[in-house]
């Protein structure tokens, strides 16, 4: 009888995985450098300034340039019928034509003089801001300096709130109340309340604050500048050309 050949064994080896990697080293954690994250910050920080600065170097002079266009039509405009004007500087409690040697037009307070086609005087106009609800309302208006007549308004910044108190700029019923050559000091008053006195302002109902604010910047403009006006030289020399 032939005898089968036994069969080799074969060893087999099962690895539990998890006894693995329970086994095996974790990573060590890398030590991160203080110094170099406050330097990556100071990079960035470096970096995002430079860049701030050269966007504003670059659109600085665009602005000012659009502000200017902007005020010279403001001029035109609170002053109905102005063919031209010139600009007076207000240098130690007078109005001048020129600035000081040295000195930049921005760091004086500015009158704008309007004259008829004859260069006849038709009026001044001036800006001042006061604290409004939300911000700073800033107003250029335009008056007679002898009677003290308003003859125009105009809002040149304003946050007020949307919907109540820009309506101040964007109420046109409110608006031409300002060119209806009122007498100054105006007194602001209730809507349909008025009994036909000079200087009433109807105010805006649900944005009497604004409304106020507007009356205030404009009374306190003319009580400022009247005087200095009054004994200023406001004849023509080199007035600005309209846009």
């Amino acid at each position: 009888m032939n005898e089968r050949p036994e069969k080799e064994g074969i060893d087999l080896t099962v690895v539990d995985p998890a006894a693995e990697s329970q086994d095996a080293e974790a990573p060590a954690d890398k030590p991160v450098s203080t110094f170099r994250l406050v330097a990556t910050l100071a990079v960035a920080g470096a970096l995002a300034g430079l860049l701030i600065v050269l966007v504003n170097l670059h659109t600085k002079p665009i602005i000012d340039e659009y502000r200017a266009e902007q005020l010279k039509l403001a001029v035109y405009e609170v002053l109905p019928g102005v063919s031209n004007y010139r600009t007076l500087y207000r240098v130690d409690g007078n109005l001048v034509g020129e600035v000081p040697a040295g000195s930049k037009a921005s760091d004086f307070r500015q009158a704008y003089i309007g004259y008829d086609e004859n260069g006849e005087i038709i009026g001044a106009a001036v800006s001042r801001g006061e604290s409004g609800f939300a911000d700073i309302v800033l107003v250029i208006f335009g008056f007679e300096p002898d009677t003290g007549i308003l003859l125009g308004k105009k809002v040149l910044e304003s946050k007020e709130t949307p919907g109540l108190g820009d309506k101040i700029f964007k109420d046109q019923d409110f608006v031409q109340q300002f060119f209806d050559r009122p007498q100054t000091p105006l007194t602001a008053i209730k809507a349909g309340s008025g009994k036909g006195l000079p200087g009433e302002i109807d105010a805006i109902t649900g944005a009497t604050i604004s409304s106020k604010v507007v009356v205030s910047i404009i009374n306190n403009g003319v009580a400022e500048w009247q005087p200095l006006l009054q004994r200023a030289d406001l004849g023509p020399a080199e007035p600005e050309e309209a846009p």
